[in-house]
Formats: C-alpha cells, sequence, structure tokens
C-alpha cells in the first residue's frame, strides 16, 4: 500500500459522508447538478486569513494571487478577506473588473506582457510589475501615447532563492524579473519618465513548508529592497515581499509553522531601516489561501479487478487534477489527501487504485491507497483542491470539459 497525504483540518463526517459548509457530500453534487465537481469552503478560506493576520505582523498586507483559484465566487468572497490582488493575464484583470474589485488594490506580474494587456492594466489605474527593461519601455510609451502615467514597480530577480521550494522562481538566470543589479538604473529611468513609481516585487520561489527558510528568504528580500532602495536614491512606496508558503498535499509533509515566521517579521518590523519605515508592506498568497478550502468530488461509475488489482473508476481525472494525478511537475508520483466522501467516517478495509474516466494510464487519483470499501455510485473526495485545480489542469483533454464549481 501507498499511503495517502493528510486530510485538511475541519472536514467532517456527517449522516456518514463528507460534508462541507453543513452539506453532504450528495447534497453538494445535487446543488451543483452533475459530477465531477470542485466544491469551495467559505469557512476553511474565513479561517485560513484569520489565522494568517494573527500570526503576522499588523501592518502586512495579504495579497490574493488570482492564479490559484479564479472562480468568480472566490475571488468576491476574499475581496472581504485580503488587502490586494496579484494577477497575472489581462483575462485575470477583466475577472478582478466583473468582480467590482478597486484596481487600484491590483497588481500585475508575468514575463509576457502583451501591449494590448499593458494598455488595459495603465487605463485601469493597475500597478504593473515590469519584468524588464524593454517591458518597462513599453509601459512608458504607451502611457506617453494614451496620456496616462502608468503605476510602475519593478519585479526583481534576487542574487538568492527560497530553499526547499516546490519552485524556485529567483536566483541565478531566470525568465522572471529583472536582475538586482541592474534594478536600481531602471527605477532611476522610470522615475525621470514621469510613472507613478509604485516600488519593488521580489517573489523567490513557492510551496515551501519549512518555516526557517521562508524566515531566511523574507530577511533576505529586506535587505535586498534596503539596498536597492538605497541605490535608487528613492523611497519605495511599496514591497511585495513574495510569498512561498505551502500546504501539506503528501504523507509525512508537516505544516507550515506560521506563528514562527510571523513571530520573526515581527522582529523585524519592529527595526526596519529608514528606506523602509513609511513602506507599504505586502506578501502574495494564492495555494496557501485557498488550496485547503477546495474539495473535488467525483462519483465511481466502474469497479473491476484486474490480475487481483481493484481498480475505482470515477468520471473526473487528471483533466481537472493535474496535479493530484502527479503530472504537474511532480518527479515521484505520490498520493493527495483522498477518501470515499460516501463513507467518510468508515474504516480503509481494501487496497484500491483509483482512476479516472480518460483513456491514458496516467489517469491516477490514488495508487494502492488503504480505503473503506467502494461501490458503483459511491463519492470520491480528493482534498487539497482549492488551488491549481480547475484552473491549471486540461479540462477539455479527450473532450470531457471542465468540472463544476461551487462556493459554499
Amino acid at each position: 500500500m501507498k499511503p495517502i497525504g493528510p486530510i485538511p483540518a475541519g472536514y467532517i463526517a456527517q449522516d456518514g459522508e463528507l460534508a462541507i459548509g453543513g452539506k453532504t457530500a450528495s447534497e453538494l453534487v445535487e446543488m451543483a447538478g452533475r459530477t465531477p465537481c470542485f466544491v469551495y469552503s467559505k469557512a476553511h478560506l474565513d479561517q485560513r486569513v484569520a489565522e494568517l493576520r494573527a500570526a503576522m505582523p499588523e501592518r502586512l498586507g495579504i495579497n490574493y494571487a488570482v492564479k490559484a483559484n479564479p472562480f468568480g465566487p472566490v475571488i468576491g468572497h476574499m475581496a472581504g478577506l485580503v488587502d490586494g490582488f496579484d494577477i497575472a493575464s489581462a483575462g485575470e484583470l477583466a475577472m478582478l473588473e466583473t468582480a467590482g474589485i478597486d484596481p487600484a488594490r491590483v497588481s500585475f506580474a508575468g514575463p509576457g506582457k502583451r501591449d494590448e494587456e499593458l494598455e488595459a492594466a495603465i487605463a485601469a489605474g493597475v500597478t504593473l510589475n515590469c519584468e524588464s527593461e524593454g517591458e518597462a519601455r513599453r509601459a512608458l510609451a504607451i502611457g506617453e501615447r494614451t496620456g496616462t502615467a502608468p503605476r510602475i514597480a519593478i519585479r526583481v530577480n534576487p542574487d538568492f532563492e527560497l530553499k526547499g521550494s516546490g519552485m524556485k522562481m529567483g536566483g541565478g538566470a531566470k525568465p522572471f524579473g529583472v536582475d538586482a543589479e541592474r534594478v536600481p538604473a531602471l527605477a532611476r529611468d522610470v522615475i525621470a519618465a514621469g510613472a507613478e513609481w509604485r516600488g519593488l516585487h521580489i517573489f523567490t520561489g513557492s510551496q515551501a513548508l519549512n518555516a526557517d527558510a521562508i524566515i531566511e528568504a523574507q530577511a533576505n528580500v529586506l535587505d535586498c529592497a534596503d539596498r536597492l532602495a538605497r541605490e535608487i536614491g528613492a523611497a519605495l512606496p511599496k514591497l511585495n515581499m513574495g510569498g512561498g508558503f505551502g500546504i501539506p498535499y503528501f504523507a509525512g509533509d508537516e505544516p507550515l509553522d506560521i506563528s514562527a515566521v510571523g513571530a520573526v517579521l515581527k522582529e523585524r518590523f519592529a527595526d526596519l531601516p529608514a528606506s523602509l519605515t513609511e513602506t507599504d508592506l505586502c506578501i502574495e498568497l494564492g495555494r496557501y489561501l485557498v488550496g485547503e478550502a477546495g474539495v473535488y468530488l467525483t462519483r465511481i461509475i466502474d469497479r473491476k479487478q484486474s490480475h487481483g488489482v481493484t481498480y475505482l473508476i470515477t468520471d473526473g481525472g487528471l483533466h481537472h487534477q493535474l496535479a493530484a494525478s502527479g503530472n504537474f511537475g511532480t518527479v515521484v508520483r505520490r498520493n493527495y489527501p483522498v477518501a470515499i466522501a460516501s463513507r467518510f467516517d468508515a474504516q480503509p478495509e481494501e487496497e484500491a487504485n483509483v482512476v479516472g474516466c480518460l483513456c491514458t494510464p496516467l489517469d491516477r487519483l490514488a495508487d494502492a491507497a488503504h480505503l473503506p470499501r467502494a461501490d458503483v455510485g459511491d463519492l470520491v473526495a480528493v482534498f487539497c483542491a482549492g488551488a491549481y485545480g480547475a484552473s491549471a489542469s486540461p479540462a477539455n483533454f479527450l473532450g470531457h470539459g471542465p468540472a463544476a464549481e461551487l462556493l459554499v
């Protein structure tokens, strides 16, 4: 048998079934109208942000990275919980505009912004986290042509990384950001050209569970920002310190100790250098805020044996849960947290493989998992599905289309 990942805290059984927001899994599927479906929990979102604010310094802003989960009702709910939003495309900007989000709360990162995206962001009043000198020049030219001064921050590619990060996005040659030694000259040019100077964005990596690694990265970010601000010769209106906070997906993973991270950051904020005393300081989180708030529900449509091995075949799969299938950058496939939602309080009694409906051997949701006996019609729950599930999986693969989504 292969172990399954830890089910996040806060999920309970009701009438024997997994319950979310006071509704059983079968009731949620009825609300959605079909399976598969993603269900996102308001209570989990509220609790995660409240715990984070309690742990972090009071002056630290919390931004939501829309790419983690761009579902409209989730965006609308997060609007009342967070201080700002980070986007990575004009499409995400349109989603925020539809949700009525003030563009002044929005920053736009990404290394391949097209001119039409830059123009839309400038017109809306969004802060551009420019990733190169060329992008900054294009933004300034668009601002001059349209008569609107762009709001520009510079994304920095620092000379350090977030240790233990699932995805390293800083240090060495990277497509992201401007190499740190070139930032001061570019910042002075942007300011001289009449742009509204908005400061720096320093994002070093993602999905880290080691508090010491994040503490070290945050210290390096603050030191880097102080040095660059002094070299620029102008105050930093804002510093986006990045994120990197991870969540446990696999057996053996331990939750990030945000109390330890927050305690050290509070000490550091109490003794900031002069260059940062008036700076608006924030962190940018996506997965950490919404990942554990989501559950993917899929129905078993066949139960079969092959050479003595049990397969539970579902109507879902990697087209909605690419990461859970092990096909989103995982070197060695491990099991996400998975349960039989219809029998959530039952004891495990068999070893089974949970697979999807696609005609590829890559479509696996759980390998050799120890689960309660499950039959055709039962519902399977894949946890940690609130981030990079519906939006980062190939929903149209083989023509199956997207899953339903609910916020409860």
